[in-house]
């Protein structure tokens, strides 16, 4: 029987390529586009056809299959972490790359997508301190760094909805906060300047066994996904009967942050020489982060496979095995002197 194919739009990103590789893995044709010019033969190598594309413009999408197409996992877009402020940019990768995207979805018959939605449009929530549902009416800030992709990602969401209600596409629209994974590049963009990522930092801190602050209440807890149970999840989705929706991407449970700091301890501290752990309850309590997946769960009785400890277990691996080096390149690529 002919296998089902699939196209994944920001195949070379961060999420991307874990969800090119394991939709091949399920049994899926996978055609991961990119807007790299080359992806260094990483997806040829893993028997992927790689397509380089600008979805701002219309007429690249001439360069796709135009029939038998079974999905799309949408998850290209220009992003603020990623040194994106600019609204225009925003805007035409964003929203209008999701418009072409949904077009060309019209045009060869194809009607399903996963599209990955951003936290903040509902993180006005945050500070009730309880886990957010997927169908909160939005709340968002419409000042800082992050404030134009949000409204970029919200437009994008209303044209899926348009398109779900127009002509019956099956939406799985994924919301979620960091997924955590292993990128030789551990620095982003924060109130616009670049710095490491602060879970990147802790990890380097604890490898050099260097003392670790835990600021403010260390019971507070956060939502701390993995990026093969994301991977896993779209998986999920392709293969639902479900029309689908909005739904919160979490575990079901939350680690705390004294718990998150042992376990980076536990992981990459070297044995007889752990990082000291430092009580600073002066400090400023970290942000609680939670979300309600009951929604999930009833749709596609979904559940994580890796615990927090699996998560880091498996981050150390690919840190050290580098498994997208040749798409990404190494860490030694990547400095704070860069801008890569």
């Amino acid at each position: 029987m002919k296998h089902k194919t699939i196209i994944v739009i920001g195949a070379t990103g961060n999420l991307g390529a874990y969800i090119s590789m394991q939709l091949k893995n399920d049994g899926y044709d996978v055609i991961a586009v990119g807007n790299r010019k080359s992806d260094n033969g990483f997806f040829a190598a893993h028997d992927m056809r790689y397509i380089s594309m600008d979805i701002r413009n219309k007429d690249e999408f001439q360069k796709l299959p135009q029939e038998n197409i079974y999905g799309v996992a949408h998850f290209a877009g220009s992003l603020p972490s990623r040194y994106a402020f600019d609204p225009q940019e925003l805007i035409d990768s964003v929203t209008k790359g999701t418009l072409n995207v949904l077009e060309y979805m019209r045009k060869t018959g194809c009607e399903r997508i996963v599209f990955p939605q951003s936290p903040h449009d509902i993180s006005g929530y945050l500070q009730e301190g309880k886990p957010l549902s997927p169908d909160l009416p939005r709340r968002f800030p419409l000042t800082g760094d992050h404030s134009v992709y949000v409204i970029a990602k919200n437009a994008a969401c209303d044209l899926i909805e348009h398109y779900h209600a127009q002509f019956g596409f099956k939406r799985y629209i994924l919301r979620f906060f960091t997924i955590y994974q292993y990128h030789p590049n551990a620095y982003h963009y924060t109130d616009f300047k670049r710095r490491m990522m602060p879970y990147r930092m802790l990890m380097e801190r604890a490898m050099n066994s260097l003392p670790i602050e835990i600021w403010g209440d260390a019971s507070i807890c956060k939502e701390i996904v993995y990026v093969k149970d994301l991977a896993r999840l779209v998986s999920i989705c392709m293969s639902s009967s479900q029309d689908g929706g909005f739904y919160n991407v979490g575990n079901g449970w939350q680690v705390s942050l004294d718990e998150q700091i042992h376990g980076i301890i536990e992981v990459f501290s070297p044995d007889g020489n752990r990082s000291e752990i430092i009580y600073c309850p002066e400090k400023p309590n970290p942000r609680y982060t939670a979300m309600d997946i009951t929604k999930l769960e009833q749709d596609f009785g979904y559940k994580p496979q890796y615990s927090y400890l699996d998560q880091l277990r498996d981050f150390k691996h690919e840190m050290e095995t580098e498994p997208f080096a040749q798409l990404w390149g190494t860490k030694g690529d990547y400095s704070i002197d860069t801008n890569n």
